[in-house]
């Protein structure tokens, strides 16, 4: 756990230096525009489309959540890398370094799951056109904290879809995951509709439905996500918001806040 709340600080720093520096981002190689963050945080939805290719990306942040299935309340830290290292491959690394919680009368600090993962885009869209894309992700390691109610799954599959249509953007998941339990293994499935909307030049709207089947709860989750963003740079976006669980078997509040950092250096910069 340690070397893995270094790690995340180790982050958290590295980004709050480039920032502080106000490096100005290179342009990248395909466009020879100045590279431009993708953020997959804070929804349960992630975009199909991936991040420029050759740029390292950050998103971190925070989120407490009350009276869960298995949790009264849970804090965490969490952190997911990003690295595209082509125009349609996507490598991904996520993890709960720190979760603080409170469970069955007793409190806690633990680390949680660490995934790693790949995204790979099947068609490529532009505008009204849908970006369709396909990701895995393996559940690398488990701390065994309290989960949230959709669980911790040790296999995930996902199909997504992103496009922009008359002003709104969308991102839309479907997710095929294996849950274990106590050396039980079930299917779990899972569906969310992302619906984005600027409100200003730097400040973006979005709404949320989600829902996850609970195998061993024998039941349903479903949640209802409202997020604000704001672009401070290209390269930097600021994020907040809540989650309001809509059954009885659902975390019944969240509050998330963080941010996605785009290093604005090319890691294959010294290749051209």
């Amino acid at each position: 756990m340690r070397r893995l709340s270094a790690a995340f600080s180790t982050a958290l720093g590295l980004v709050a230096v480039l920032s502080a520096n106000g490096q100005t981002p290179a342009p990248t190689a395909t466009t020879g525009e100045a590279p431009e963050a993708n953020p997959g945080r804070p929804t349960v939805s992630t975009p199909a489309t991936l991040t420029p290719v050759g740029y390292l990306q950050f998103e971190s942040g925070a989120i407490g959540a009350w009276h869960s299935p298995e949790f009264t309340s849970r804090f965490s830290l969490n952190e997911v890398m990003k690295f595209s290292v082509a125009s349609r491959l996507e490598l991904l690394a996520s993890a709960e370094p720190f979760v603080h919680y409170r469970a069955s009368g007793q409190t806690a600090n633990g680390t949680a799951e660490v995934f790693l993962g790949a995204q790979a885009v099947v068609i490529p869209g532009e505008g009204p056109k849908p970006t369709i894309a396909a990701s895995y992700f393996h559940r690398a390691y488990d701390g065994g904290v309290p989960e949230f109610d959709f669980g911790s799954p040790v296999n995930s599959a996902l199909i997504l879809a992103s496009a922009d249509v008359k002003g709104f953007h969308y991102d839309a998941n479907a997710m095929f995951n294996e849950l274990v339990d106590a050396n039980v293994r079930r299917a779990q499935f899972g569906q969310s509709l992302t619906i984005s909307h600027p409100l200003t030049h730097k400040v973006t709207l979005s709404g949320e439905i989600w829902h996850f089947t609970q195998p061993f709860l024998r039941s349903n989750t479903v949640g209802n996500l409202w997020a604000v963003s704001y672009a401070a740079r290209k390269t930097l976006v600021i994020d907040g918001g809540f989650n309001h669980g809509l059954t009885g078997t659902s975390t019944r509040w969240e509050a998330f806040v963080g941010f996605t950092y785009l290093l604005p250096r090319s890691l294959f910069a010294h290749v051209r």
